[in-house]
C-alpha cells in the first residue's frame, strides 16, 4: 500500500512530508477543542449550544481562509502560503492557552480557522501538481491519514496532562504545546520548491487569475458539485468528531481514560481509512472510492448512535465508524485537483474542499442545540447522516477524472466523460 513511496524522487518526498506534517500538526491543534470542551463546558459555565457556536465559528473562517489562501497559492506560489499557513494557526492555537474567557477564545479561534483551511488547500496542491496521475490518490490519501497522526497525538497529551495535572492547567498547556510547528515552517522554508508544473504557469506571469474564475460557465457545474461534495464530506464529519469525546463523557459515563481508549480506536481506524481510500481512488476510480465510504460510513452512524447497544459493542463499532468517516475527505484531493487546470488549481480546490465547512458550520451548532431536546446522540447522527447522503449524490454527478493528468481541467474537456489511458508519475 505504500509502495508508491519507492517511486518517487526527493523533490516529490520533500512536498510530500512538507504537507503531511502541516497536515498532522493541523489534526493535532484542531483537535485539542474536541478534547479540552468538557472541561471549558465546566469551568467556563458554557452550554453546548455556546461550544457549538464556537466550533462552527471556527468552520466559517477555516472555509473562507481555504478559499483564499488557494487563491493566494496561485498567485504567489504553494510553498511559501503553506508556511503562511502553518505559522498562523499554530499562533493562534498557542495564544488561545493564555484564554481567560469566552469572546478571548472565539476570536483566536476564528484566527485558528483561517490558518487550518489555507494549510489544507496549499498543501494538497503542493502535493497533487507533484505526484503523476497513477499514484495521485495514494500519495494525498496517505497526507490525509496525518490528521489521524495528529489527532493521536492531540490524544496522547490529553490523557498524559489530565492525569498528571490539574484540569486548569492541563487544557493550556495542551494548546501551548502549538509552538512546535515553527520547526516545520523552517524546514519548509530551507527544502521545499514550487513544483515545476507551477513554475512553468509564473515564469509565463500566468498567476494573476480572478477569485471568481472558476463560477464562470465553463467551471460553473463542477465547482457547484464540489462544493456540495465538500458540503456532506464535512458536514458529516464534523457533526460527528466535534461531539464524540463530550458523547462519549457525558451520555456513557466514560471516563477520561475510556474516553481515550474509545477515541484511540476511532482514530486508529481512521488511519487505514485514509490510507486505504487514497489506493482505492487509484484503483476502482474517485467517484466509486467516495460513494463507497459516504454509504458506509452512513450505515455506521445509524448502529454507532441510534441502536441501543452496549458500551463494549461501542468500542468495537469505533473500528468502521473511524474507517469509512476517514475515507470521503482523503479521496477529495486528488479528485479536485483534476477538476481544474493549473493556473486555478488552488483557487478551485480550496473553494470546493472549503465550501462545505461554511454550510457544515452550522451543524455542530445545530448538534448542540438540539442535542438538548432530542438528545445528544440522535443529533449528531441526524446531520452526520444527512451529510453522508449529500456526499453520495454528488460525488454520482461529477465525472471520473482517475486518469487526467494535470495539464487541462478534466471538467473542461469537452469529452470528459472519456479518460486517456493510465500514465506513469
Amino acid at each position: 500500500m505504500f509502495a508508491w513511496y519507492r517511486d518517487t524522487n526527493k523533490p516529490q518526498r520533500r512536498a510530500f512530508w512538507a504537507a503531511f506534517g502541516g497536515w498532522t500538526l493541523e489534526a493535532a491543534d484542531a483537535q485539542m477543542f474536541g478534547l479540552v470542551l468538557p472541561t471549558l463546558l465546566a469551568a467556563w459555565h458554557l452550554s453546548t449550544g455556546a461550544a457549538g457556536t464556537l466550533a462552527s465559528v471556527t468552520l466559517i473562517c477555516t472555509a473562507i481562509g481555504g478559499w483564499l489562501a488557494g487563491w493566494a497559492s496561485d498567485r504567489y506560489g504553494r510553498v511559501r502560503v503553506l508556511q503562511w499557513t502553518i505559522l498562523v494557526y499554530s499562533t493562534a492555537t498557542v495564544l488561545i492557552g493564555f484564554t481567560t474567557d469566552y469572546s478571548q477564545l472565539m476570536t483566536l479561534r476564528c484566527i485558528q480557522g483561517f490558518g487550518f483551511g489555507g494549510e489544507w488547500a496549499a498543501g494538497a496542491v503542493l502535493v497533487s501538481e507533484y505526484m503523476g496521475t497513477r499514484h495521485r490518490g495514494r500519495a494525498l490519501g496517505t497526507v490525509q491519514s496525518g490528521w489521524a497522526v495528529g489527532w493521536g497525538l492531540a490524544l496522547a497529551a490529553y490523557t498524559v496532562l489530565f492525569t498528571a495535572i490539574p484540569e486548569q492547567w492541563a487544557w493550556r498547556s495542551m494548546f501551548w504545546l502549538a509552538a512546535l510547528p515553527a520547526v516545520l515552517v523552517i524546514a519548509i522554508r530551507r527544502k521545499v520548491t514550487d513544483p515545476p508544473l507551477y513554475q512553468q504557469r509564473a515564469a509565463k506571469s500566468e498567476t494573476r487569475i480572478s477569485l471568481l474564475r472558476i463560477f464562470q460557465p465553463d467551471l460553473l457545474r463542477v465547482t457547484l458539485l464540489g462544493a456540495l461534495l465538500g458540503l456532506g464530506s464535512h458536514g458529516g464529519y464534523y457533526a460527528l468528531t466535534t461531539f464524540l469525546p463530550t458523547y462519549l463523557r457525558t451520555e456513557h459515563h466514560l471516563s477520561v481514560l475510556k474516553t481515550s481508549s474509545y477515541l484511540a480506536v476511532f482514530i486508529a481506524a481512521a488511519f487505514f481509512g485514509y490510507v486505504s481510500s487514497g489506493f482505492l481512488s487509484d484503483r476502482i476510480g474517485r467517484r466509486r472510492n467516495i460513494v463507497l465510504f459516504a454509504a458506509m460510513c452512513l450505515a455506521s452512524v445509524v448502529v454507532y448512535l441510534f441502536l441501543p447497544i452496549t458500551d463494549t459493542q461501542m468500542f468495537f463499532l469505533g473500528i468502521p465508524l473511524g474507517f469509512f468517516s476517514a475515507g470521503i475527505p482523503a479521496g477529495l484531493g486528488s479528485l479536485f485537483a483534476e477538476l481544474y487546470p493549473t493556473a486555478i488549481r488552488g483557487t478551485g480546490q480550496g473553494f470546493c474542499y472549503n465550501f462545505g465547512r461554511i454550510v457544515a458550520a452550522a451543524f455542530p451548532a445545530l448538534v448542540g442545540y438540539l442535542s438538548d431536546q432530542i438528545g445528544m446522540g440522535a443529533s449528531i447522527g441526524l446531520f452526520a447522516g444527512s451529510a453522508y447522503g449529500i456526499a453520495v449524490l454528488a460525488a454520482l454527478l461529477l465525472p471520473e477524472t482517475s486518469r487526467q493528468e494535470l495539464d487541462d481541467s478534466a471538467a473542461t474537456h469537452p469529452d470528459h466523460d472519456q479518460v486517456t489511458q493510465p500514465t506513469t508519475a
